[in-house]
């Protein structure tokens, strides 16, 4: 990472209460970084706060959280900023038809619409400086979809095609862009997603009724052996925001490489037969 080699270089890190977040805080930390931590809720703000961390409240569904977010962080760095983490997000499920509208727009407000904002934000600073990292945490689903996930599908999906053509747009410039598309990975982004599913979706009255109560008790039964440590998104990151010519895609976790692998081998059709057998 470029920068002043007498200061640590600095970071945003959203959604880092639990999961991917919090982990990549803390190895940031542990490697140098000045990292600005945001989480939602007081009592997670209070314990990043006593870990050490300048952390501030983030709701991307709110623009003045935002903007106070960027403009505090600006103050305490004298207006320099080296790198963007876009993590924090919430996982609506459902089947596309049950999904109302205001679904939709809840989950493109915390998924794409919160990230672009952020983003933008930060641009005039790197911009000024002649460098920056933006990186954002996407999904293997931004690449694929999933069935009953096709609100988070397109929100991911959107994110993708949003950030690549910024990368574009940035190219000359020093600043970079790199999406990390994580499979199955330890979080709480499913437990969590569970409020915004009981919010929406009159599961007992669907026709997916059956596949929602299989996946409510997988979600309750939290099966985490399964999933990847979020270690290996930190990899993915740490390369993204050191290396010379950061990439534009990470793919991380061993089913997410398969999957792309299938999509890259199989016809769509016989690729969408074999997701819409799985779960």
């Amino acid at each position: 990472m470029t920068g002043p080699a007498a200061q640590s270089p600095t970071i945003i890190v959203t959604g880092a209460s639990s999961g991917i977040g919090a982990h990549c805080a803390r190895a940031l930390k542990a490697d140098g970084w000045r990292v600005f931590a945001t989480a939602r809720k007081d009592q997670d703000i209070e314990a990043l706060r006593n870990d050490g961390f300048e952390a501030f409240y983030l709701d991307y569904r709110e623009p003045e959280s935002i903007e106070a977010l960027v403009e505090a962080v600006m103050e305490r760095t004298g207006g320099r900023l080296d790198a963007l983490y876009n993590n924090g997000a919430h996982a609506q499920a459902g089947a596309v038809e049950d999904l109302p509208v205001e679904a939709l727009r809840e989950q493109f407000e915390a998924n794409v619409f919160g990230w672009h904002d952020l983003t933008r934000r930060v641009l005039p600073a790197m911009r000024a400086q002649g460098h920056g990292r933006l990186v954002h945490c996407s999904s293997i689903l931004g690449l694929m979809p999933a069935r009953l996930r096709g609100g988070y599908c397109a929100s991911k999906h959107a994110v993708e095609g949003l950030m690549l053509a910024l990368r574009q747009e940035l190219e000359g410039s020093g600043i970079h862009v790199s999406l990390i598309e994580p499979g199955p990975v330890r979080s709480n982004i499913h437990r969590n997603g569970m409020t915004w599913f009981l919010k929406h979706v009159d599961y007992g009255n669907s026709h997916y009724r059956d596949d929602y109560r299989a996946q409510l008790e997988q979600v309750r039964e939290a099966n985490d052996k399964v999933r990847a440590d979020p270690a290996v998104v930190y990899r993915a990151l740490h390369h993204a925001l050191v290396s010379r010519r950061p990439r534009p895609h990470y793919v991380v976790t061993v089913p997410a490489r398969i999957g792309v692998l299938m999509k890259r081998l199989l016809p769509a059709g016989v690729l969408y037969r074999i997701l819409s057998r799985t779960a």
